[in-house]
């Protein structure tokens, strides 16, 4: 038997957790070819088999392992074709000596009530006799009560005498009925992750937020004009996510405070720009690493966003992909949000929010005109970013954006 092991998928991941199997035990396997589904804090990714054989499965779908913990065996020496045949199904025996001629089961026993349906008896004084169950194998639901009380109430209604004129209630009933039910799933490790960091940022920094709002105008009438010259020369659509990237990176040379970052007693400052974008899977909220964005241009940049967007959509990102990172982009405007507060990406210590453009009225030289405007917010930790910093940083973004002639001269 080959044992199949988990392998080291980085230097902090320590263990991982079965998401699924995509082979069932006792399968037939090819050598290379993906058995599980596997979660770590960081990222998925598909367990190889390692060689060919009939699968063995060890350790079920949502468990904890360690790096190196054996979660399957490999038979080798099985073959694909040794499953028997199926064998000729026997002729119908006659089945009418196995015809039981006792009667059924007694009521009582067809006639358990859930918890629900046993509750709501108790407190209508009815007993199993007194309910039809309508449940698999009679079993008494709770509507099954409720039918059962409101036959009792109308025949006591019946018989008893009425001595005044009861009121007259338009009460509509329920539409139907149903019963309550709960479901317990466990917490991925990609989503314990997500909880413990961004429980992380709200114990252990003094975050806050400034908010501004941006003229969008320049740049989508810019985008217009060139996006499908841009497409036709680089391969890529030409999205606002660039000229934020862009303005980011240009902000953060003349705001050094706002791209470091405090370990301990001192403050960490990056001459360089690992700008993370806040991506949105199936699986949750990831935040995958562009390395010295501030070297790259706008076509880079927005090659890069996309082939991060790609690879989050396909379940590709890598542990590399995901660590590291000295300030954050997140942007809620692609699912209609307004206004928010984006929380850090600890231990980063800022991050600027981006929302929904929305053509609002606005004051332009004494005049009221309609212009696309979206809100951005910048939460920063205040230990290490002065009120003064974040507010001039985040205007500085917004002057970029609404000339974005400053971002190609550099002014």
């Amino acid at each position: 038997m080959l044992e199949v092991r988990i392998p080291e998928v980085g230097e902090s991941v320590t263990e991982v957790q079965i998401a699924a199997w995509l082979k069932e035990d006792g399968d037939y396997v090819e050598t290379d070819e993906p058995i599980a589904e596997i979660d770590s804090d960081k990222a998925s990714f598909e367990l190889p088999a390692p060689a060919a054989g009939v699968l063995k499965i060890k350790a079920a779908e949502g468990d904890i392992v360690k790096v190196g913990d054996v979660v399957a065996l490999i038979d080798e020496a099985a073959e694909s074709d040794q499953n028997p045949a199926p064998q000729a199904e026997p002729a119908p025996a006659d089945v009418s000596a196995d015809v039981p001629t006792s009667p059924p089961a007694p009521a009582e026993e067809k006639k358990h009530p859930s918890p629900a349906a046993e509750a709501l008896m108790t407190q209508a004084k009815l007993t199993p006799q007194d309910v039809e169950g309508t449940g698999r194998e009679g079993r008494i639901t709770k509507a099954d009560v409720q039918r059962a009380m409101a036959e009792k109430a109308a025949a006591e209604a019946s018989v008893a005498p009425l001595t005044e004129e009861p009121p007259t209630v338009n009460v509509p009933p329920l539409s139907g009925v149903r019963e309550r039910r709960e479901r317990r799933e466990r917490m991925s490790m990609l989503r314990r992750t997500i909880a413990r960091r961004l429980m992380e940022a709200k114990q252990n920094t003094a975050m806050l937020t400034t908010f501004n709002e941006i003229d969008m105008k320049a740049v989508m009438a810019l985008r217009k004009q060139y996006k499908e010259a841009f497409q036709k020369k680089y391969g890529v659509k030409l999205g606002f996510m660039s000229f934020f990237s862009k303005a980011v990176c240009e902000a953060l040379k003349e705001w050094p405070a706002v791209n470091a970052r405090i370990e301990g007693d001192e403050i960490v400052y990056f001459d360089y720009v690992d700008l993370g974008m806040a991506v949105s899977t199936p699986r949750g909220l990831v935040v995958p690493v562009i390395r010295d964005a501030d070297l790259m241009t706008l076509p880079q940049l927005e090659a890069a966003v996309a082939e991060l967007a790609r690879k989050a959509r396909n379940n590709q990102l890598t542990v590399d992909d995901l660590t590291g990172g000295t300030f954050s982009i997140t942007n809620g405007g692609v699912f209609g949000s307004m206004l928010s507060t984006p929380i850090l990406n600890y231990p980063q210590s800022a991050i600027l929010g981006l929302h929904r453009i929305v053509e609002r009225p606005v004051a332009v030289n004494g005049e009221v005109v309609i212009r696309p405007i979206m809100y951005v917010a910048l939460s920063y930790d205040h230990r290490l970013i002065d009120g003064r910093e974040a507010v001039s940083f985040l205007f500085r973004v917004k002057e970029l954006m609404e000339d974005p002639g400053r971002l190609l001269l550099g002014v």
